[in-house]
């Protein structure tokens, strides 16, 4: 074992006697279910089933939903049971995913140990970039195959890794095979010295369609009959742009409704106190979009409804350095997607979608407001930019059987 796991080893033991406060402030401030606290000390709220178990790692709510159909397949052929950190996951993982959910536990030796002495998983599968040396010590000296799917690594993390070697490749040769999202991710795991690297897609683009609500469509369509475009997922810095690029479009179309879906929902006052002079209604308060105004979509879990509702939208996260959001439900979807110039996290799934003609890029509000003003008055183009990336997302429709089939020959 490298030093430096040794090291991280050691402090993590030393450490977990003051996990315990860190997690109850966190419960407090609403970031942890209190009653199942326990699952993160490694102590199981369910009885392991029967026979064999597939266990499935994937770290919050996009990792959770681009493993949903992996996860629906392996259910065929063994349980399954799905970890994740956060509760936003936990409720998805309730909603759609056929297998038993706990949180992970916290990477302390003692925890680490608990869980798998509980849940003897007959192999393991971890989502994108979730590496916790205790956890996968812990499965290496039970000689459990791990298998790292969908992985992404980025330059920043490359070059963290690159200072310690041994230790990367202690931890990611361990796994019987990696696959990477893209050719960039896959390369720079190589240049770790990593065998078995592979780059057949991103599982984003076959995680399941979004939930979508047609009675609530029915009656969102009913209010605003005329055109409607989205800002999905914004932070502070897009909201104004937004604003603005509404009070400039309804000179050309008044009935215009503009929904805009804040990445926080808490931020829906903030957002509010641009709308000066414009109707503006807010879902969390049961209240209907007005024909000419704006709306707040400030609730959780809804973007499949308004990705139905707006034939065209804006993707944000990347008019400000945030790295962009998830486009890739949206194309789906058949929506139109306009994003800005700050993708880094999603920088693979922006170049699929713009050479299938599937994603208009800007780099301004100016921009912005254009772009929307030209698809509005060519509803014919945006239909065809929505097909254009719905199309390039079934184009990865089997990689989900794909993974399936390598782990369960690796572990026949």
């Amino acid at each position: 074992m490298p030093l430096s796991l040794s090291i991280y080893r050691g402090v993590t033991a030393l450490t977990a006697p003051l996990l315990p406060f860190w997690l109850s402030r966190r419960a407090k401030r609403g970031k942890e279910i209190a009653a199942r606290l326990p699952e993160r000390y490694g102590i199981a709220s369910i009885t392991r089933p029967g026979g064999r178990l597939i266990w499935i790692h994937a770290a919050s709510m996009g990792e959770t939903m681009s493993a949903l159909t992996l996860i629906d397949i392996l259910a065929n052929h063994a349980a399954v049971l799905l970890t994740t950190g956060t509760i936003t996951s936990a409720g998805l993982a309730a909603r759609r995913a056929r297998a038993i959910h706990q949180f992970v536990p916290l990477d302390a030796p003692r925890y680490a140990e608990r869980f798998l002495d509980h849940w003897r998983p007959d192999t393991a599968v971890f989502v994108e970039s979730e590496i916790w040396p205790n956890l996968l010590r812990g499965l290496d000296a039970r000689h459990v195959p791990r298998f790292l799917v969908n992985a992404r690594l980025s330059a920043r993390s490359a070059k963290r890794w690159a200072r310690f070697p041994a230790t990367a490749r202690a931890l990611f040769d361990g796994f019987g095979f990696i696959a990477a999202q893209s050719e960039a991710d896959a390369a720079a795991l190589r240049g770790l010295g990593i065998d078995r690297v592979e780059a057949p897609g991103n599982l984003k683009f076959a995680a399941p369609l979004l939930p979508d609500d047609s009675a609530a469509r029915t009656a969102l369509e009913t209010a605003c009959p005329g055109p409607r475009i989205l800002a999905a997922s914004t932070h502070a810095g897009e909201d104004a742009p937004m604003v603005a690029a509404h009070r400039a479009l309804l000179a050309g179309h008044a009935n215009l409704t503009t929904i805009i879906v804040p990445r926080h929902p808490e931020r829906a006052e903030a957002i509010a106190a641009l709308t000066a002079g414009l109707p503006t209604a807010r879902r969390s308060r049961g209240e209907m979009p007005v024909p000419g105004g704006i709306y707040l979509a400030d609730t959780l879990g809804e973007l499949g409804l308004f990705y139905g509702f707006c034939p065209i939208a804006f993707i944000g996260g990347s008019l400000v350095p945030v790295g962009g959001h998830n486009m890739i439900e949206a194309a789906q979807l058949g929506c139109a997607a306009i994003a800005g110039p700050h993708l880094a996290n999603f920088a693979e799934a922006a170049a699929i979608l713009r050479a299938a003609g599937g994603l208009i890029d800007i780099t301004d509000g100016t921009e912005l407001t254009q772009a929307f003003d030209s698809l509005l008055a060519d509803p014919a183009r945006a239909a065809m930019i929505g097909e254009a990336g719905r199309r390039a997302c079934q184009g990865f429709a089997d990689l989900p059987a794909r993974l399936t089939a390598q782990i369960l020959d690796a572990i026949a």
